[in-house]
């Protein structure tokens, strides 16, 4: 990256510089005819010095008011003129100095993408990503005015400077008589400004590390008690960044009062000096004039021109604070990175030669390690934690690059292949496995999203529009590259066609011993009828099979179905009211309470006064059955609808409702009605819920189901609900409280259901529909590594490599994943570091490391049925 924030302009967009600065300079000659021509209003067409009537000019004849109207039209035209191409030319500046943020932004972003691994160990995100937004964003502005806002203002300053020194020299002197100071002293008081806005960035970013600390380390925050530790910690980082932030108010309030102060002594001048000189005779009045309104004009742009030079100094600041951060060494190579259509290196052997590796204070990690590790077969690396086997295994996949020697495969040095080539050969899962906020489908796909396969689809109009995205993204030094085309080959999958793409991917999710997992979420998952109507046909198919099951004997207790006719005492109050999946959040059940439509059904069924009734008898029993009641008592559990700080509320809700609650109003009679809205009257025995009060809810329902048609997807017993589970639509029902293990065997009913219709292969392809969260957060840590493997899998690489890949899943699960992934890998070379001794029967070496070098390589006693006996080659 370029040094300077000026270097950086001019490298990226000399052409478009010049050309504005060509246009600045078109527009000064301009601008002073529209300064002159006032003063020959004045003097000639209004005092008439000088001039004899009629007056011929450009062969017309004018008299006097003719003269007047032609100036002043000339007047209007010079404005009209300067204005537009004063606004062409700030458009300009605007797209300039945007494309140019654009260009920075991405290179940044690309240069993050090439640090070295060890290097985010010593930088955290929430010092990367400001800078990237927001640090930078105050550049943008500024490199549109980089060279021509300076150009543009001294030019208009010494139009002006130039015009009044035609009118009389003694003017010219008295207007720039104060620039001297003000250049003088203006810099000096501003390089202090400088050095604090140097301190007040670094401020920041150490207050930014210090809260993405706490939000990513808040589990321990909360586990030790230490919340008041790191809010003094805040306090003192918020208190150096006012004291900075102070200093600059006050020295910026300082400069601006100097600068106000000499420009207000100008007019002085000029009303004296100029005053004395009209007095006698030297100096026309239209003269003087012109000059005090050219003086006027010229406050302006030495404004301007003073705020571009403390621009300049905030914009050098944050350029060369920012740019250091992304200067690391070791960087990769951005050749590596951007080319994608390299030849794949020849088959052949992987052997590591000499190679060694040291870490940033010195410590070696890895020393002269030789071995040839072959084209196929299974190896083990072993050993103790800190030995070697982790830092080889990153260097086998290439994350870390050796410190000496190299990583020959093919017969070719594996540091000349581009990233794009060996993503697509080697596949790699660390002890921790990373999830994009995306579905679990898009996640075990993404390791093949090397190169854009096939195009977008787009309609004429959207292929203009990008095909424009795409040359304003080459004028900005951006790829081309789209990002909505097809990056995924399906033949790398093995796949004839994309149809056969979930197949594909379910068979790697059962090899991974994920198939239980992922069959769980797609029972929490939802189908678009529309979209899918065999599918949701087959589920209502499924639901009248689970209903005949549960009217057997064996299961009848266990679930209570939905019936609109019918009260469900399994369900709240809430849900019995609404009796459908709320589309907006104001319908959810805890929302009901304080939402105007159903408050206006409630009034219209007289619900409202008998739930505020009802209301005020649930806080009066809650409040005597929890006082004194220690916490963590059984009682808790059983009525955790309301939460401690809820209860410890309700002792002041009583003492202002009153006996029956009828002096309640505004929040508090809100407060009252949403407590029975939770009661579960399966659950909750408090003598509320009679057939009387659920024969109103249940008449209410009808009410509110035609007042919010479109807000709340309803419960029909005909009808599959887009808006509820694929669970929920099979079951229709509440699982019945205090049935022991009602919900495990509602599950297996559920599905050998299933099973029997032939609906689990459709359950499973919405479980990859799964929205796993941000960094996978919906998921177990098991069932991120699990992915992961499936990750590595899916694209069939010729070398894999598992650095303690298995550490989250316990013993029998461990053994389970070792043995389908071996096996799915086929002939790839699979190299698996492994915590402790490798398991027997499974790999044909061993290879041992202690403090950094390679102590033992071993053959182990072949395997009986060999993993990938029966599987496919390997794509190359």
């Amino acid at each position: 990256m370029e040094p300077t924030i000026h270097g950086f302009v001019l490298r990226h967009a000399r052409r478009e510089t010049l050309w504005v600065i060509l246009l600045t300079l078109l527009s000064l000659p301009i601008y002073y005819v529209s300064l002159d021509i006032p003063k020959n209003i004045m003097n000639k067409a209004i005092v008439g010095k000088g001039m004899e009537w009629p007056t011929t000019v450009l062969g017309l004849s004018l008299d006097q008011v003719g003269y007047l109207f032609m100036l002043c039209l000339a007047f209007l035209v010079s404005v009209l003129a300067n204005g537009a191409l004063k606004q062409y030319i700030n458009s300009l500046k605007g797209k300039l100095g945007e494309r140019l943020l654009r260009r920075l932004r991405y290179e940044l972003t690309s240069r993050v993408l090439r640090f070295p691994l060890p290097h985010f160990r010593k930088v955290s995100s929430g010092e990367i990503i400001p800078m990237i937004t927001s640090e930078v964003e105050p550049i943008g502005g500024y490199m549109g005015d980089a060279f021509a806002q300076p150009l543009i203002q001294i030019g208009t300053l010494g139009t002006i400077v130039f015009f009044l020194f035609m009118q009389n020299w003694v003017m010219g002197l008295a207007a720039i008589s104060l620039y001297p100071l003000q250049a003088y002293l203006i810099p000096r008081l501003q390089k202090r400004v400088n050095q604090l806005g140097k301190q007040r960035t670094r401020a920041v970013r150490r207050l930014s590390e210090r809260i993405g600390e706490s939000v990513a380390g808040i589990q321990e925050v909360r586990s030790h008690g230490t919340s008041m530790h790191e809010r003094a910690h805040y306090a003192d980082h918020f208190g150096t960044i006012y004291g900075i932030r102070f200093e600059i108010y006050q020295r910026k309030g300082l400069v601006k009062f100097l600068n106000n102060f000499l420009n207000q002594l100008a007019p002085l001048l000029f009303y004296s000096i100029g005053g004395y000189l009209a007095i006698h005779g030297e100096l026309t009045v239209g003269a003087l004039t012109a000059a005090l309104t050219a003086n006027k004009d010229m406050s302006s742009p030495w404004k301007e021109l003073l705020d571009w030079y403390q621009q300049t100094q905030d914009a050098k600041i944050k350029y060369e604070q920012v740019t250091e951060q992304f200067r690391p060494e070791n960087l990769v190579d951005a050749a590596l990175q951007e080319k994608l259509d390299e030849e794949p290196p020849a088959p052949g052997p992987l052997s590591a030669i000499g190679l060694g590796a040291v870490d940033d204070t010195g410590l070696r990690l890895l020393e002269n390690v030789t071995v040839d590790l072959g084209e196929t077969g299974r190896v083990a690396l072993a050993g103790a934690p800190g030995g070697g086997r982790d830092v080889f295994a990153q260097m086998l996949a290439r994350l870390v690059p050796p410190g000496s020697g190299k990583l020959s495969w093919g017969g070719t040095d594996m540091a000349r292949l581009a990233e794009a080539t060996l993503g697509a050969r080697i596949g790699h899962v660390g002890p921790s496995a990373y999830m994009f906020s995306s579905s679990v489908r898009d996640n075990i796909l993404f390791g093949m999203r090397q190169r854009p396969v096939h195009p977008a689809r787009r309609d004429p109009a959207a292929a203009a529009a990008r095909q424009r995205l795409e040359a304003e993204s080459r004028r900005a030094g951006n790829t081309d590259l789209d990002s909505e085309a097809n990056w995924i080959d399906h033949r790398r999958l093995g796949a004839d066609d994309p149809s056969q793409v979930d197949a594909l991917l379910l068979e790697l999710v059962a090899k991974v011993d994920l198939a239980e997992d992922l069959y769980g979420l797609g029972l929490r998952g939802r189908i678009d009828p529309k979209t899918h109507p065999a599918r949701a046909a087959s589920i209502l198919a499924a639901r009248a099979a689970v209903a005949e099951r549960l009217s057997s004997p064996e299961f009848a207790q266990l679930v209570e179905r939905f019936d609109p006719r019918l009260y469900n005492t399994n369900a709240s109050v809430a849900e019995n009211l609404l009796f459908g999946t709320p589309l907006d959040p104001a319908f959810e059940p805890d929302a009901l309470a304080s939402n105007p439509v159903v408050a206006v059904v409630l009034e219209r069924t007289g619900l409202a006064q008998s739930l505020v009734a009802a209301g005020r008898q649930v806080a009066a029993t809650m409040n005597e059955i929890f006082a004194g009641l220690p916490p963590g008592h059984e009682l808790f559990e059983q009525y955790s609808f309301l939460t401690a700080d809820e209860l410890a509320e309700l002792p002041a809700l009583l003492s202002r409702v009153g006996a029956d609650g009828s002096a309640a109003t505004g929040a508090d009679r809100t407060r009252l009605i949403s407590l029975p809205l939770k009661l579960v009257d399966a659950r909750h025995r408090l003598g509320i819920i009679d057939d009387a009060f659920k024969a109103r809810i249940v008449e209410a329902r009808a009410l509110l189901r035609d007042s919010v048609g479109r807000h709340v997807a309803f419960f029909d017993p005909d009808r599959y609900n887009a808006a509820a589970t694929i669970q929920d639509n099979i079951l229709f029902g509440k699982v019945a409280l205090g049935v022991a293990r009602a919900e495990a065997r509602v599950g297996r009913l559920v599905a050998e259901t299933l099973d029997a219709s032939g609906l689990r292969r459709a359950v499973l392809e919405v479980g990859l529909d799964f929205q796993v969260g941000v960094g996978g957060a919906r998921l177990s840590n098991a069932q991120r590594q699990k992915l992961a493997l499936a990750r590595a899998l899916a694209k069939r690489p010729r070398l894999l490599v598992l650095d303690e890949a298995t550490q989250s899943l316990d013993a029998a699960a461990q053994a389970r994943v070792m043995r389908g992934v071996l096996d799915a890998a086929g002939d790839a070379l699979v190299v698996w570091s492994v915590a402790g001794e490798p398991p027997a029967g499974l790999f044909d070496r061993v290879l041992v490391f202690a403090e950094g070098r390679l102590v033992e390589d071993r053959a182990e006693p072949p395997r009986t049925q060999p993993p990938g006996a029966q599987t496919t080659t390997q794509g190359s």
